[in-house]
C-alpha cells in the first residue's frame, strides 16, 4: 500500500510543478486595469482565478491563494459571478490574455493581494 501511495505522489509531482508558474512570468513593469463583470470564478489552490471580459478581450485573472484572500478581506462571496470588479495587475509575458492581480476592487472595497 505504501508503495502505491509513493508512486502516485511521484506521478502527480511533475503535473503540479508544470501547473504552477512563477511570478517572473508576469511583466511587473506594465500595469493593466480591467473593470468588467466577473464571468467565472474559481476560489481554489494554488491560486484563485477570475474570468472577465473587457473591450472584447476575455481575461484570465490569476489571484492569490484563498487563505490570503480570506485574511485580507476578499472572501468567495465578494467576487461572485455577475459582480463587477476592477482588477489592477500585470500581464503575462507568455499568454496575452492572462494577468496576475495585485489589487481587486469590488463593491467599493479595495483589497491588496500581494
Amino acid at each position: 500500500m505504501r508503495k502505491i501511495v509513493i508512486a502516485a505522489a511521484m506521478t502527480a509531482l511533475p503535473v503540479a510543478a508544470f501547473a504552477h508558474h512563477g511570478w517572473s512570468s508576469y511583466d511587473a513593469n506594465t500595469v493593466l486595469t480591467v473593470t468588467a463583470p466577473i464571468l467565472e470564478m474559481r476560489y481554489q489552490n494554488p491560486h484563485g482565478e477570475l474570468v472577465m471580459e473587457d473591450a472584447g478581450k476575455r481575461w484570465l485573472v490569476v489571484l492569490a491563494p484563498p487563505s490570503r484572500m480570506e485574511s485580507r478581506g476578499l472572501p468567495r462571496e465578494a467576487i461572485a459571478v455577475g459582480k463587477t470588479a476592477t482588477v489592477m495587475g500585470y500581464p503575462s509575458r507568455n499568454t496575452p490574455t492572462e494577468m496576475r492581480a495585485e489589487r481587486v476592487t469590488v463593491d467599493g472595497k479595495t483589497v491588496e493581494l500581494r
